[in-house]
């Protein structure tokens, strides 16, 4: 509880308790420093709000396979088919022939020859006869060759090696098939940077030794994940596992052929095998994801097969009997007849296409897409039990008939060129196609998310014609595009269904649309493959679906297929929405046509074309369709087209709205912005740059056990290229999120809701903007921390650091206060490496601030540069050029407290001290504490006392952390001086000099809470004498302030006394010795009592005008010493029974601690306790007058004395022993020694015992106890008189008179006696002799000895007076 101590008041002129003031620790220049700008955090918030909505949308707007089937029921044939080639989903890109070299091998006319892709090692296998040649088609001529066999090659693959059988060089391995036997080579394919800085693959072989003869051909090679190859024989059609191993073993061959189709199948499946040739297999697919196998036959059955333990296989299921399930399906559809109703081929759905299981489909010669999908119904097979996870059995789920009236390649007008010319009326559907052409012999097909391309002859001798289809967006897609009353382009075979695009206000999915188109290639088609592409990184963003090619366009190459001819290699590429986008454009310049560009807007919606005009105008890596391997090369549009892209970005995207919402029954109303389709464009553009790393961590363990980038530095680098030509433009066009003067628009709408509209949308924009660079500097910083080894500056972190950089994600790094805590421990991480190598810091801070200046503030550079001055403080040999660098380190950390860590202002300040700077020792940390709570809120919590659960004592903690370091350093100092040798004389940097000058300058601070901390810690080492000697200006309130302590009340009297104010002493005095809140002595209470009262009787008569106050102030304090020194006679008194057992010990230790009043010492103590003498104390320390109450202690004395079967004069003794003491402590006090009382007792007892007790005993016995002659006297003179018994018997008369008679002559013989008590003078002589007369008349004959007294004391009197 709070002591009640009296007002503070002024010490002195020159001590006056002042509010605090900050600390001036450096000049007025560098307080008023302003820090560089903080980091807004919510506005980065705000802004990555604002992406992972439109990366939410991104995986939304379009639907994945699985659910376009769903909404097209059992089948489906909707096509967007065009007359023009402005929206053809592919482009013939180029035309790579065959190298002439190889012609020179066709020398005879009797040569084999096979040839096929090899897109994984991006080589085409030719074979002649025996001669198998590998042409690398990135570079056109280059060829490499194999002749180590001497058999006609028929079929060659590349599949992955099983872990451990080869050398680590060895990547791939290349399977080599001849009719009578299989080789395989060994490949390592390496990454390099040919010609034109196009990267290609290098590959060499490598001779394995692994062969095996067969008496059957080998063809449609597949490898799985793990390296386990199979194949289908030509002849016997059966399926076939070519398993190899390193070495030979008692229980295999190194190299074996294995027959699945007459193995553990046949047990299962008798009709499989019952006749080898009733059903061939003619082709296998592996399916990496679902680790399956598929085989198609030669009368459309499909077998599924799991992978077993090795050498095994577990077959699942065969469909057969597909025509008729089609046909259930799409029943009386012409494109389903038994003459043309073969499946050609088989393609492998990637999971990430179907959340609903499409696994795979089957394409048949007239284009017939069979899609199946994994069953629902509660199917399932019972494989051996080591095969983990079972797959489910498929089933055919959706027919996707093909387009009924496909324009022949001749009738597409300008085939090959980007733009075409459109006729005027745009609006009127196309003229149908004259000679529409129906596909009817496909040979071949390539499907790779969503896109489809399939080859068959050419009506015309040479040439072959590719279907190429690829989804439609803008019929599947929720593109928020405008509803208008009719479509722009025919659809084919089921037009009704694109009565208008879907938009995104329908809550229904729309069935699959698809683009179809037909091209012409020179020659015949040997095979076609997709274009390998680096896998997009595994992203934690909200993933769009694979088809989504609006949401990927920009950070991922356009797709592209291969398709080998005996002419050459032909490249085919998806056109993306942006490359419609970019022929609309350059037709705009080229013919000044805008009605394309406006149906584009209204195709794919207002925001996605903002969104691609924005991509387009501004460049991105991603936006030219050239050579893939070329790609991250800057595609820089022409400043012409990026000046229409611009001008159509800012006229389509319209203006910000401001929409009002009232409350029903208020007059409040509130409103929001519906931004323009500018800033939805940036937004969209913004988030899809963005998505490849967002969400994603930013390390991953790597190997050592320490961390590396978890995505690889291209990607970052080619993300940032983009972004930031993204802010360049936008800094060059700040004007497109500005409105026009005079735009209708709005002149139609209130000026103040169009305000306020405008303010939020470029407030929105503002955010994105900042965002935006805080990215671009993040990427920047997190290359740079790659370039100084990451994982060991995250290793060289404290542990807390280290587990939040290894969970924090870019989105973390970029908009979170852990991010900014995390980036700045890097830094000086990074700069420590730095300074620890004696590089400049300027160097490293420099690039820092110039590529990622929001991670390398002015504030850090300039700790840094504060380092570094350390750094050459230590070096230095000359005092003067010491003083100057750590002068200048000061100034510098000055500026930059607020970002200095507590950690690095330890390790500073532990500096300063090493290096006896005590100033920077002193100054920094007070300078650091007031940085680190500017507003004074921990000041405020202190001086309120430090209320608990208040969020306001963590700036508190921050000072007194600081504070702690002032401290540290004076001690520091402190033992240096005192280890110091006392020869040495005082020098300007002597350890007592720096000492001295350190506690000055911790002395001269104004921060009071400061003083107050350095004060404990003063008291604390026992310097007490030396502060009160100093009398600083804040002691006394620090001794006042709470919490209250023993020794700060000690410190408060010393110091009021030592200031001249002793009434101030004794107020504390008096309150320490009453508080209970101390654990303190009744001695040392009673001390402080006994000096309270000496310092209050100091008080000047004139002091303040306190004098009448003073006084009863000291009377008051003068009766508590009373009262305390009762009590401490009490307890000593009790003393021996302090540990007594139960309730008496327990209060006789309270007695000890505590000041009581009078009452509670009689009602708590002196009456349960049963304590005469004490009670007798009380009554006559507290004046209180009971004449029953004292008469009856006495009396109680009186029997305690007394003991029975004891002679007289004994107990006369006991008596004597008790009552002397105390008539010499109590009288004359009647409250506590009744005289009359006393007397009386006592003459009962001397006349009980007469004849043993001398003549005189009570008179003699009373003197004792200090009672004058005269008081005894007239005491047994009232006996003597008296009528009441037993003094009114003649035996007690007689017995008083003899009584009386000694008295008489004792007090004679002192009046009489040199040095008397009794003054001669004052001796009642006339009186004595009156009453002596008296006293003989009535004495009684017998009496003769008290007679010769009488008559001896008349002679003395006579003689003498």
């Amino acid at each position: 509880m709070p002591l009640a101590l009296p007002p503070a008041t002024s010490v002195s002129p020159n001590h006056t308790t002042t509010k605090t003031k900050h600390v001036a620790v450096f000049s007025s220049d560098q307080v008023a420093y302003k820090p560089s700008p903080v980091v807004d955090l919510s506005s980065l918030q705000d802004a990555s709000r604002v992406l992972h909505e439109q990366l939410v949308k991104d995986s939304q707007i379009i639907p994945d396979l699985g659910e376009l089937l769903l909404a097209g029921g059992a089948s489906s044939a909707s096509y967007s088919v065009f007359p023009d080639d402005y929206r053809v989903p592919f482009q013939k890109r180029r035309l790579v022939g065959i190298p002439e070299a190889l012609f020179q091998y066709y020398n005879t006319t009797n040569v084999t020859s096979h040839m096929g892709l090899l897109p994984e090692i991006e080589r085409v296998w030719i074979s002649i006869d025996h001669k198998l040649f590998l042409w690398d088609y990135i570079e056109g001529q280059d060829i490499s060759s194999f002749v180590d066999q001497p058999d006609v090659i028929t079929s060659v693959a590349v599949t992955k090696p099983k872990p451990g059988v080869f050398v680590d060089e060895i990547t791939s391995v290349m399977v080599i098939c001849t009719p009578v036997s299989i080789l395989l080579v060994g490949l390592s394919a390496a990454s390099i940077v040919g010609p034109n800085n196009r990267g290609r693959k290098e590959i060499k072989m490598y001779a394995t030794d692994m062969s095996i003869s067969s008496d059957v051909e080998m063809s449609s090679v597949a490898g799985s994940h793990d390296g386990r190859i199979f194949m289908c024989g030509t002849r016997d059609g059966c399926l076939y596992e070519l398993h190899y191993q390193q070495s030979e073993s008692w229980f295999g061959k190194r190299v074996q052929l294995i027959n699945h189709s007459l193995g553990g199948v046949q047990s299962l499946f008798p009709r499989f095998t019952t006749s080898k040739h009733e059903d061939r297999i003619l082709s296998v697919v592996f399916d990496m994801n679902r680790k399956c196998l598929y085989t198609l036959t030669a009368k459309n059955s499909i077998s599924v097969y799991q992978l077993g333990g090795e050498k095994t296989l577990h077959h699942v299921q065969t469909m057969s009997n597909l025509y008729k399930a089609a046909q259930d399906k799409a029943p009386s559809s012409p494109a389903l007849a038994p003459s043309h109703f073969q499946v050609v081929s088989l393609h492998v759905v990637d999971p990430g296409e179907s959340r609903t299981g499409v696994q795979l489909i089957g394409v048949t010669m007239n284009g017939v897409r069979l899609y199946f999908s994994a069953s629902t119904y509660g199917f399932s097979h019972v494989p051996s039990a080591n095969l983990g996870e079972s797959l489910r059995p498929l089933q055919l789920t959706h027919v996707r008939l093909p387009p009924s009236n496909l324009y022949h390649p001749d009738e597409l007008s300008h085939p090959y060129r980007p733009a075409t010319s459109y006729n005027s009326a745009r609006g009127v559907p196309a003229p149908a196609p004259s000679r529409p052409f129906v596909m009817s012999g496909i040979e071949n097909s390539c499907y790779v998310d969503g896109l489809m391309v399939s080859a068959q002859p050419g009506d015309a001798e040479g040439t072959d014609f590719l279907l190429c289809i690829a989804p439609d967006l803008t019929r599947i897609g929720a593109l928020g595009q405008v509803q208008t009353p009719q479509h722009q382009y025919p659809a084919t075979s089921q037009p009704s269904i694109y009565g208008a695009p879907y938009a995104s206000s329908g809550t229904q999915r729309p069935p699959l649309v698809e683009y179809a188109t037909l091209l012409a290639i020179p020659g015949r088609t040997w095979a076609m493959a997709s274009v390998p592409r680096l896998p997009p990184a595994p992203s934690a963003s909200p993933s769009p679906s694979t088809i989504n090619e609006l949401a990927s366009q920009f950070s991922e190459p356009p797709r592209q297929f291969m398709i080998l001819t005996n002419v050459g290699l032909t490249f085919l590429v998806k056109r993306r929405a942006m490359d419609y986008l970019r022929a609309v454009v350059e037709e705009v310049l080229s013919e000044g046509a805008v009605q394309p560009i406006i149906e584009f807007r209204d195709s794919f919606g207002r925001d996605q074309t903002c969104a691609m005009l924005l991509g387009l105008a501004c460049g991105n890596t991603f936006s030219d369709t050239g050579d893939q391997s070329t790609v991250g090369t800057l595609y820089t549009p022409s400043p012409d087209i990026a000046n229409i892209a611009k001008q159509a970005f800012y006229d389509f995207g319209e203006r910000p709205i401001w929409t009002e919402r009232v409350t029903y029954g208020t007059s409040e109303a509130s409103g929001n912005a519906i931004f323009s389709g500018r800033r939805e464009g940036f937004a969209i553009y913004f988030a899809r740059l963005a998505r490849p790393i967002w969400k994603d961590k930013i390390t991953k363990p790597g190997s050592l056990g320490l961390h590396e980038l978890n995505l690889p530095e291209h990607l970052l680098a080619t993300i940032q290229k983009n972004m930031y030509m993204l802010r360049e433009f936008l800094e060059k066009n700040p004007h497109l999120f500005h409105s026009t003067p005079g735009d209708p628009a709005a002149l139609r709408s209130p000026a103040g809701h169009e305000q306020e509209a405008w303010k939020a949308e470029q407030n929105s924009v503002a955010q994105l903007l900042s965002l935006l660079t805080r990215a671009i500097e993040a990427i920047s910083f997190v290359l740079l921390l790659n370039d100084y080894r990451l994982g060991e500056l995250i290793a060289r972190c404290d542990l807390d650091t280290q587990k939040r950089i290894t969970c924090m994600t870019y989105e973390d790094l970029i908009t979170t206060q852990n991010g900014l805590n995390v980036s700045r421990a890097l830094v000086n991480v990074v700069i420590d490496q730095q300074i620890g190598q004696q590089i400049s810091v300027d160097t490293i801070s420099e690039v820092l601030q110039q590529r990622c200046g929001s991670f390398c503030s002015a504030d850090d550079v300039m700790l840094y540069k504060a380092r570094e001055n350390v750094r050459k403080a230590v070096e230095s040999r000359n005092p003067a050029e010491r003083q100057n660098w750590l002068g200048e380190s000061l100034r510098l950390f000055g500026k930059g407290a607020r970002v200095l860590e507590f950690d690095k202002i330890r390790e500073v300040c532990t500096e300063y001290q090493q290096l006896g700077y005590a100033k920077g020792a002193v100054e920094l940390p007070l300078y650091c504490a007031l940085a680190l709570d500017p507003d004074g809120i921990g000041l405020e919590y202190w001086l309120t006392g430090c209320p608990p659960n208040d969020d306001r004592s963590e700036f508190a903690k921050k000072r007194s952390n600081c504070y702690q370091l002032v401290l540290e350093s004076l001690n520091s100092f402190e033992e240096k001086a005192s280890q110091s040798s006392s020869q040495s004389a005082a020098s300007a940097e002597s350890p007592e000099t720096v000492r001295d000058h350190a506690f000055e300058l911790a002395f001269t601070s104004e921060d009071e809470m400061f003083h107050s901390t350095l004060y404990d810690w003063l008291i604390e080492k026992g310097h007490t004498d030396d502060l009160l000697a100093m009398r600083p200006m804040f002691l006394e309130a620090h001794l006042r302030r709470e919490p209250a302590t023993v020794s700060k009340f000690q410190l408060l009297w010393q110091f009021y006394v030592k200031d001249g104010q002793p009434l101030r002493a004794a107020e504390v005095l008096a309150v320490l010795a009453e508080s209970r809140n101390f654990d303190l002595s009744l001695d040392i209470r009673l001390e402080c009592l006994i000096l309270a009262v000496g310092n209050a009787k100091s008080h000047p008569v004139t002091a303040n005008g306190r004098h009448e106050t003073a006084i009863a102030f000291l009377a008051d304090l003068e009766e508590k010493l009373d009262v305390a020194q009762v009590q401490l006679e009490i307890y000593n008194t009790l003393l021996p029974h302090i540990n007594d057992p139960g309730e008496d010990g327990k209060k006789i230790r309270h007695l000890g601690k505590h000041l009581m009043t009078m009452s509670e010492l009689y009602q708590s103590y002196a009456e349960p306790f049963d304590l005469p003498v004490m009670k007798l104390l009380i009554l006559h320390v507290s004046e209180h007058r009971d004449d029953h109450l004292v008469r009856s202690i006495w009396d109680r004395i009186f029997e305690d004395a007394l003991e029975k079967d004891t002679d007289p004069e004994t107990n006369a003794d006991h008596l004597v022993a008790n009552v002397v003491p105390l008539g010499k402590r109590f009288y004359p006090s009647e409250y506590a020694f009744p005289l009359r009382h006393i007397a009386s007792s006592l003459m009962r007892f001397s006349l009980k015992h007469l004849a043993r007790l001398p003549k005189g005993w009570t008179p003699r016995v009373l003197v004792q106890c200090g009672v004058p002659y005269s008081e005894v006297w007239e005491v047994l003179r009232e006996m003597y008189e008296s009528h009441i018994p037993p003094f009114n018997q003649q035996k007690s008369v007689q017995a008083i008179s003899s009584d009386i008679a000694v008295l008489l002559r004792d007090w004679v013989e002192e009046a009489k006696r040199p040095q008397s008590s009794v003054v001669r003078r004052e001796l009642p002589v006339g009186r004595i002799d009156a009453g002596i007369g008296q006293y003989l008349s009535e004495l009684d004959a017998s009496s003769a000895d008290t007679k010769i007294i009488y008559e001896g004391i008349r002679r003395e009197l006579r003689r003498n007076w």
